[in-house]
Formats: C-alpha cells, sequence, structure tokens
C-alpha cells in the first residue's frame, strides 16, 4: 500500500457494488480486442508490397485487399476526391522516403474494415527492424472550427503549403471513415522539435465516423486533434512514446469505450501521458473569444504496466487551466499521478473545468496534483472523492481486469474485485 496515501479502514457496510458495478471501464458485452488488434506487431508477417502509392490522387480512387501498397513519400488526396480502402487491405509505409497519407481538406478517406479483416497502416520493414518512427503516419483535415485567430490552422509538418490548412465553420463536416484500422511504427522525427503522429485529425467534423482503431508504437502521440468537433469511440493506443491522446486548438470531444496502454519502456522524456489536453498550444495564435478544448470521456481504461512507479510515466491526465474535462465511469491504474493540474486556482476553476465521477483508480501515488501544489491545500480531496463515487485502491494489475497478460488475449474489461485481493483506501 502506498505510504503517501493516508489510508483509512473502509467500514464493513460498505457495499462491494460500487467496485463491481458493470458501467466502470470498457462497457461490452465481449472482449473488445479481440480478433482485430495486434499487440506484437513485431512478429506478424505482412506480404511484400506489388503496388506503390506516390504523389497526388486527385480522382476517386480504390485500393484492394488482394495488392499490398506501398506508401512512397507524402501521398496527398486532392480535389475533394475520395480514398476507398477495402477491408483485409494492408499499406505499407516506407522507411525510405517516409512515406504519409495525407487526407487534405475536402478530400475523404473510407478506411472501413471488419473485426475478422482489419485495414492496416504498417512499416516496410522486416519484422527484425522495425521500430517507432518508420514512417510518417496518416493526417486527415478538414473544415471544422478551430480556435486560431481567423479560424484556420497550418499543419507544421513540412507538408506542400497548398494543402496544409484546416478549418472553417461545419462542425458535422465529414472526413470519411476509420473502422477496424491498425497504425503500426509511425511517426517518424521531421526535426529536433517535431515528429509525425499515428494519425493526426486537423479540424475534422463530427460526421466522420472514428472507431475500433488501433494506434501502436507511435514515435509521438497515438492520436493528436488539432480543433474539431469528433466523436470517438473503440479506440486503443499502445505504447505511445508520447501522449496516447493529445488534444489542442478548441477540439470538442465525445470519447467512450476506449483504451490506452503505456509501457515505461516506449514512452520518452517529455512527459509522457495518457491524455494531454491544451486549449491552444500558441499563445500567439489562440483568439479566446472561440471554443475552448472540451473532452467529455467515459468508459475509458488508462494502464501503465510499469512495475512500481518507478516514474518512467508521470500523470494519466494533463488538463490545463483554459480547458475542460468530464472524465466518468473509467478504470485508471499504475500512474505515478491520476490527474495533474496546470495552472489552475483550485477554489475558483477547478469546479468549472474538471468533472471527475465515478472511478476507480488503482496503484497510483497521487490522486491529484498541480503544478501550483500550495492550491491543493485548498482541496478536500476526500470529500470530493466521496461524493462523486471515487474509489482509490491498490493491489495487482491482474486482480483489476479480466486478462492484463498482452500476449494472451488481453480483455481490460474490469474484473469484479474480490475484498481480499484489494487494500481499499481513501484520501
Amino acid at each position: 500500500m502506498k505510504t503517501n496515501l493516508l489510508l483509512i479502514t473502509i467500514l464493513l457496510n460498505f457495499s462491494i457494488s460500487v467496485f463491481s458495478q458493470s458501467g466502470l471501464g470498457v462497457n461490452e458485452k465481449t472482449n473488445l480486442l479481440e480478433y482485430w488488434t495486434e499487440f506484437d506487431p513485431k512478429k506478424k508477417e505482412y506480404r511484400e508490397p506489388k503496388k506503390i502509392l506516390a504523389g497526388y490522387i486527385s480522382q476517386n480512387t480504390t485500393l484492394y485487399s488482394r495488392d499490398t501498397y506501398l506508401l512512397e513519400g507524402t501521398v496527398y488526396v486532392i480535389n475533394n476526391a475520395v480514398l476507398t480502402i477495402e477491408q483485409g487491405t494492408v499499406i505499407r509505409g516506407d522507411e525510405k522516403t517516409n512515406g504519409t497519407l495525407v487526407i487534405t481538406k475536402g478530400a475523404k478517406i473510407i478506411a472501413e474494415g471488419t473485426e475478422s479483416f482489419p485495414i492496416v497502416f504498417t512499416t516496410n520493414k522486416d519484422s527484425y527492424s522495425r521500430k517507432p518512427g518508420d514512417w510518417g503516419g496518416i493526417v486527415i483535415m478538414g473544415d471544422a472550427p478551430v480556435n486560431n485567430f481567423g479560424g484556420i490552422g497550418i499543419l507544421n509538418f513540412d507538408l506542400d503549403p497548398s494543402y496544409n490548412r484546416y478549418g472553417g465553420s461545419n462542425k458535422e463536416a465529414s472526413s470519411g471513415v476509420l473502422k477496424y484500422v491498425r497504425v503500426e511504427y509511425a511517426g517518424r522525427k521531421i526535426n529536433s522539435k517535431k515528429e509525425f503522429n499515428g494519425i493526426t485529425f486537423a479540424g475534422v467534423g463530427s460526421g466522420t465516423k472514428i472507431e475500433n482503431v488501433q494506434v501502436s508504437y507511435s514515435n509521438d502521440d497515438s492520436f493528436e486533434f488539432y480543433g474539431g468537433n469528433v466523436k470517438l469511440k473503440n479506440l486503443v493506443s499502445y505504447r505511445a512514446s508520447d501522449d496516447d491522446f493529445d488534444f489542442t486548438q478548441g477540439v470538442q470531444v465525445e470519447i467512450n469505450n476506449s483504451l490506452a496502454i503505456r509501457n515505461p519502456y516506449s514512452s520518452d522524456l517529455e512527459n509522457s501521458r495518457c491524455f494531454e489536453i491544451n486549449s491552444n498550444d500558441d499563445v500567439e495564435k489562440f483568439d479566446p473569444l472561440r471554443d475552448k478544448t472540451s473532452i467529455n470521456a467515459s468508459n475509458m481504461v488508462l494502464v501503465n504496466t510499469e512495475d512500481n512507479n518507478q516514474g518512467l510515466i508521470k500523470e494519466a491526465l494533463f488538463v490545463s487551466n483554459d480547458s475542460k474535462l468530464n472524465f466518468s465511469n473509467s478504470v485508471v491504474f499504475g500512474f505515478k499521478d491520476f490527474l495533474m493540474l496546470k495552472d489552475f486556482s483550485i477554489l475558483e476553476d477547478f469546479d468549472q473545468h474538471v468533472k471527475i465521477k465515478d472511478l476507480v483508480i488503482g496503484h497510483c501515488d497521487n490522486p491529484l496534483s498541480s503544478l501550483k501544489p500550495k492550491d491543493l491545500l485548498t482541496l478536500d480531496i476526500n470529500y470530493l472523492f466521496t461524493k462523486n463515487n471515487i474509489v482509490l485502491s491498490d493491489g495487482k494489475i491482474e486482480d483489476y481486469f479480466m486478462n492484463s497478460n498482452l500476449h494472451e488475449n488481453p480483455d481490460f474489461r474490469y474484473l469484479k474485485i474480490e475484498r481480499n485481493k484489494i487494500n481499499y483506501v481513501n484520501k
């Protein structure tokens, strides 16, 4: 049991139902991760590519599962064209030319795999030499709102200047479909301060279907969102080098039934987190009259597989003071800090910006931390957690989930906890 937590014996008549309610964590009748996910992509054998994708795709195009494709250089889908990808298709990003797929504003991608035949974007390296950052990744731009001055953003990814803009006024815009898709070993470094992500969403509207998508071994963030209005379901981030989910530029998000599974030996030294939430990273471009970033997250599972909280991975959630987070019905395990607050005045800002409810926080050193630590002295954490049905507990990872072994059909649905396995604590 953590020595820096104030331990309080839970009364025997305290109902165990709070720990085993079906609404906590990934809320599915069957294992979300079966069939379509892959947690050992280094050993996965893929066919050699026979066809090349390069340059600009300016008319409707279909990629077929009978072929394997090499993504060579930066490939742009332009001119409102639609790129359709058959279920089971494999696209391999070229390491030498930094293969990258860019869906420009007005264009669409229809990548609709199935549970049995997911669409896979991966490296073209052999199984012995694959590593994070082998290729660029996927970039999708739309015309939903962003909170820069003028409502327009420019992606600083060394893209063609004719096709690097995003943002507009269409909250319901559609950039297509990503469903049953895997992205592996993306995130090539552009320069000393910038890398591609697994998937970058910029100004993407709520008409875009984004569900059952796994990003693994990204050399930067798994999923990054610059503005837009998005609805996300059944996303899986695995062993990201930086953040699992990075939100900025006023993005409005509904995300549920999703997982972030972290490993300390995949994380960089830049304060890697599951959620990083800012309203705008560039104060000179930030228009305070536009929407601030707002995240509504439910039925999440955030897991750090680090054995003893050595501190290689910091907080699960990081929220800046001009953003909003509603986080509920979720299970968080194994972090130094559950929630880190940036530049908050706890008395004035916390209730307005952060709402947390119906949570189990397991094996975390600190429930709340702040870059203004004196502010935490004004917050009655025990009252806050009790009022909002938040339970602190300490045990082994296998006590929390149906199967936490990533090598044996993992299943991160929340396990009904037996009292003799878990130390229940309160702050």
